[in-house]
């Protein structure tokens, strides 16, 4: 049982999503040993001196990194830079124990009150999909624009679903495995393609002989063809993070000459972004809970972490922990 200070927050973890990058080798390599869990709903059971914004009994959904807002990273609006959300703050001791402790600068700008209606499990989104948000909002999505989606797993559905609730027109995804392209219609893509089935082909022909003015890559592999796949004039927001040592194949000329596009990235979500994310789940606008596929209590944890791993072999989108069961 953690033991908290003056502005913290001790809170009961009810339910924790594994991330992806939880399960990412090269980018969890150097800070074990570590408990992970980021993804984090549950109840507030004590408050420290000078906390006035929160009870015990409260329902709160919280963000493990938050910046400064003073720095000139934040002062410019690029706050999921800033080194204080990069590497100065965190939860003791992570999202997957039955108990954290919430830091007061997390208690001052990144924790929130679950909306009445909005389950734990549903509120553990928070996070993930601020990050979503945050990445479409970096690319300058507007409404009407034709979203292309590559990887149909967690981010890639959360994508889908995010581009419908911004207003996006022709929203298309494209993957190789059968049960995750299903998925993605369910979460509210108008075309749906194998990724090996000439999927520039058809978005042309939906898409009144135009390609994608936004393409969006969730997973390493398709970046080749996000390359390919983004009409002139349009942006490409490389979003998940890739293999070590990654880098982009393709010439310079054959990307930018004539075509006027962007490349762009983010990282993370900001509170501000967290705020609005739990708003639009509140409101069912992304419909999150369609991609669970797993629930666990705490310990069935490491099966978890496998089954994510292993997600082809196990119809695997999104696994909830939950540490209470």
């Amino acid at each position: 049982m953690p033991r908290i200070g003056p502005g913290e927050l001790l809170m009961k973890v009810v339910a924790s999503g594994i991330c992806g990058s939880d399960v990412m080798e090269w980018y969890r390599r150097d800070k074990v040993p570590l408990i992970l869990g980021h993804e984090v709903a549950g109840e507030v059971v004590v408050v420290g001196h000078g906390v006035e914004n929160f009870k015990p009994g409260d329902r709160v959904a919280a963000t493990h990194h938050v910046p400064c807002n003073t720095c000139h990273y934040c002062l410019s609006g690029h706050h999921t830079v800033c080194e204080t959300l990069l590497r100065g703050t965190h939860f003791e001791p992570g999202g997957f124990a039955e108990f954290l402790r919430v830091p007061a600068i997390n208690v001052d700008r990144g924790v929130f009150h679950i909306p009445e209606g909005v389950t734990y499990e549903a509120a553990s989104f928070m996070e993930p999909l601020a990050c979503v948000l945050r990445g479409q909002k970096n690319a300058r999505l507007r409404p009407g624009q034709t979203v292309l989606v590559l990887g149909s797993g967690i981010s890639g559905l959360l994508h889908v679903g995010m581009a419908r609730a911004l207003g996006a027109g022709l929203v298309a995804a494209a993957d190789t495995i059968p049960f995750r392209l299903k998925k993605a219609g369910e979460m509210g893509a108008d075309l749906v393609v194998h990724a090996d089935d000439d999927p520039l082909t058809r978005l042309r022909r939906a898409n009144e002989g135009r390609l994608a003015d936004l393409v969006i890559i969730c997973f390493d592999g398709f970046i080749p063809l996000g390359l390919k796949a983004v009409e002139k004039g349009g942006t490409i927001l490389f979003f998940a993070g890739t293999a070590e040592g990654a880098t982009l194949p393709a010439a310079i000329n054959d990307l930018f000459w004539r075509t006027e596009i962007t490349l762009t990235s983010t990282y993370a979500g900001a509170p501000s972004d967290c705020r609005t994310a739990l708003t639009l789940i509140k409101e069912k606008a992304v419909p999150v809970l369609r991609t669970v596929t797993h629930r666990m209590p705490m310990a069935d944890g490491p099966r978890g972490f496998q089954i994510v791993s292993s997600p082809t072999q196990h119809d695997c989108i999104k696994v909830i922990v939950e540490p209470q069961m």
